[in-house]
């Protein structure tokens, strides 16, 4: 038999019916943690199968978060709209079918943001406190809202790096966090955990745009790890008579497990493997491919968006053996299947992020993986 006609017969076909994920729950299981990659960032497809399977996460699993690979201002503001706890309207009429559920972002990006946040926040709840974090916080005011130049001009040692400053103002509101909890009562726990991790962000983006220029292994451990911690204080926060179940999206790159892909071999872990390793069996790591289609993207950082082409899969890479197979739309259960010769041996894998660069397909977009080990599914 070919190695297609194998996968072929391990897989679980999807007919756009409600229970084709039948199955893929029953895997889940008690998991506390799935997390639902992607691909691309800009492919329609992943978004509609993720919210599929998330809907039912919800419904019949008890799932109470979701953690997004998003920016924590922005998600915050998603979160507190959804949640009736917001003044916002203009979005009423687009959000008006959404069930009120908890949303999350867990990327570091927002450092500006992020310091606005805590700023408003100290300005309503202790003006002094605001002031002090003022004067901290203009320790970043030459850049002109780029953080890289900030990196930049730490590694040509052109100023002095702003991590004391940072550090000081977590410090200064997390030992003020009883008072104004005692002052404020519990129905202000919400706002000082934003503004905690708002405050967060900013001393993990200090760190991360510090170390940019030292190499990509350094930046991206700590961006990863940032997002781990992320999901383990929303957890612990939201914990309250019953341990919280979360979903996370992001990109397989982040999702799936470093240690089985090439990324392991430059010292770079990412959310699935640390995750797998803190939370061991109650977690199910489940990635999304295709073969070819459409993608929005960009050519180039700073560059517009547009909607790009996929080039049909290389040979010797998962996507095009499971294109070979037929199916149009399937999935697999790793954990069962894994043991087959045919998906456990190395191969290539494509992943595409903000940029896609088909013209460099090869060496822009692959790298080399064992999907049993990197996926559950």
């Amino acid at each position: 038999m070919t190695d297609a006609g194998l996968v072929r017969e391990i897989a679980q076909p999807l007919a756009g019916e409600a229970c084709d994920y039948d199955p893929l729950l029953q895997l889940i299981g008690d998991a506390r943690l799935v997390l639902l990659g992607e691909a691309s960032h800009g492919t329609h497809e992943f978004y509609l199968e993720r919210a599929a399977i998330s809907r039912r996460l919800m419904a019949e699993k008890a799932f109470s978060i979701l953690v997004i690979e998003a920016d924590w201002p922005d998600s915050g503001r998603v979160h507190r709209y959804i949640r009736g706890s917001t003044s916002d309207a203009n979005a009423d009429e687009a959000l008006s079918g959404f069930r009120r559920f908890p949303i999350y972002g867990m990327d570091l990006y927002s450092l500006h943001a992020s310091i606005e946040a805590v700023l408003s926040y100290l300005d309503k709840v202790d003006p002094g406190a605001a002031k002090r974090a003022r004067l901290r916080y203009s320790c970043f005011d030459h850049f002109s809202r780029n953080p890289q130049q900030y990196g930049y001009a730490i590694t040509v040692g052109a100023m002095e790096s702003c991590e004391d400053a940072v550090v000081q103002q977590l410090v200064e509101l997390r030992q003020k966090s009883v008072e104004f909890l005692s002052r404020d009562g519990e129905a202000a726990a919400e706002e000082l955990f934003f503004a905690e991790q708002n405050a967060r962000l900013v001393k993990d983006a200090e760190q991360y745009y510090r170390s940019m220029f030292r190499g990509r292994a350094s930046s991206w451990n700590l961006r990863d790890q940032h997002m781990v911690e992320t999901i383990e204080n929303l957890v612990a926060h939201l914990n309250g008579s019953r341990q919280p179940k979360a979903i996370v999206w992001a990109h397989n790159s982040h999702l799936g497990d470093a240690r089985a892909t090439e990324m392991s071999h430059y010292g770079e872990v990412n959310v699935g493997q640390l995750i797998r390793e803190r939370f061991g069996n109650e977690v199910v790591l489940i990635g999304f491919s295709t073969h070819h289609g459409t993608v929005t993207a960009a050519s180039d950082w700073g560059a517009p968006a547009e909607r790009k082409n996929v080039r049909p899969a290389l040979e010797g890479s998962y996507e095009d053996l499971f294109h070979q197979t037929g199916l149009p739309r399937f999935w697999i259960d790793l954990r069962g299947a894994g043991q087959i010769g045919v998906l456990q041996q190395r191969r290539i894998e494509r992943a595409i992020g903000v940029i896609y660069r088909p013209e460099t397909e090869r060496l822009s977009h692959y790298f080399h993986a064992r999907l049993p080990e990197q996926f559950d599914s």
